[in-house]
């Protein structure tokens, strides 16, 4: 018997960071694609390590210290303990005790700090404890995912992969937290002949965008500080989603489409899915940032979604569209930003 290979036989991957850090392109339905990620943060991770290295800012031994509570943190656990670098990750009760347990199974210490009414909320309390641990270890290296323009750099690699598998793309809705995948994406698309929609999804309690400050149930996404990456002029629309669509817009994501994903990916699909309903014409993407093991016991569990007080319901009614960013309320509501810096598009919300 002749045995043949196929010329499209996939490569044995270098690591589980290389095979792991793009996207799945994914037609979902009619004129709705995804890019979906095992774990997205693992590529801007491996990038500034990568660029780092050639700096001659990491060597080896050399400390890093960064602060997050949730994926980043592990992208970047994985990308140091491969390459022995000792990692310490400053983050709040929102790392739950199975991320806890795989950031130490890797070898990091994760370092606790709470919110004690200092100024940017829990993620200045964070950043403050960082910038002591900085000045313990003056020999350390601090990626600062907020503000490292290779955060958003890292992403031209997906600009690209997306560009091959869809061609001209219309409109770009992802997720906004640190800036980095919705504002660098979009860079990269922009470079060519086309020039894509890009719609940031937002949480309300996040101060990202303008609206006002609060408690926020969605984490993942929104911040209580406006990272340096956050490039504001980049964005044609914002939406702010509650907790309670955004989760069963996430199961919703799983049981119509298979897609196992985490709550940020069900903002995400919330707002794509209705942009791409009331533009029919126009080829969508969505980014979905991670899967959906790590919530199995809150997003996907109905006990917890009780016991938070969340009723995972559609937005059916769609977003309410305001004039500005402090009227965005606690419902799905949607502002028409029309690239503008954040100075200009909250200005007439400050002065009232």
């Amino acid at each position: 018997m002749t045995e043949t290979t196929s010329p499209h036989a996939p490569k044995a991957y270098a690591s589980i960071i290389e095979a792991t850090e793009l996207p799945r392109i994914i037609h979902v339905t009619g004129n709705l694609y995804a890019a979906a990620f095992s774990l997205m943060k693992l590529l801007p991770a491996r990038f500034i390590v990568d660029r780092a290295e050639r700096a001659g800012l990491l060597t080896p031994g050399t400390p890093v210290i960064e602060t997050s509570s949730g994926t980043f943190a592990l992208g970047l656990a994985m990308v140091c303990a491969q390459r022995g670098y000792p990692l310490t990750i400053v983050g709040d009760p929102a790392i739950d005790r199975d991320l806890r347990n795989r950031l130490e199974m890797l070898g990091t210490k994760v370092v606790i700090v709470h919110d004690e009414g200092q100024a940017g909320g829990i993620q200045g309390a964070r950043l403050a404890r960082v910038a002591e641990l900085r000045r313990e270890h003056p020999d350390s290296f601090v990626p600062g995912q907020y503000d490292n323009p290779d955060n958003p750099g890292a992403y031209a690699a997906v600009g690209d992969l997306v560009a091959q598998s869809l061609g001209a793309l219309d409109c770009l809705v992802g997720p906004v937290g640190s800036g980095g995948s919705t504002c660098g994406i979009a860079t990269s698309l922009r470079r060519g002949d086309h020039d894509p929609r890009l719609i940031g999804v937002d949480t309300h309690g996040s101060v990202i965008f303008g609206a006002p400050e609060g408690h926020r149930v969605l984490r993942g996404l929104g911040s209580s500080i406006v990272p340096g990456n956050v490039e504001h002029a980049a964005y044609d629309e914002v939406h702010w989603v509650a907790p309670g669509e955004a989760f069963h817009a996430t199961r919703e994501l799983y049981r119509r489409h298979g897609l196992f994903m985490g709550p940020t990916s069900g903002a995400s699909f919330q707002v794509a899915s209705w942009w791409a309903r009331h533009h029919p014409a126009e080829k969508v993407l969505m980014v979905l940032p991670d899967e959906g093991y790590r919530y199995q016991s809150t997003v996907y569990d109905d006990s917890w979604l009780r016991a938070q007080g969340i009723v995972a319901a559609p937005g059916d009614r769609g977003p309410r569209l305001v004039d500005e960013p402090a009227d965005a309320g606690r419902t799905w509501s949607r502002v028409l930003w029309d690239r503008r810096g954040r100075a200009t598009a909250v200005a007439p919300a400050v002065a009232s």
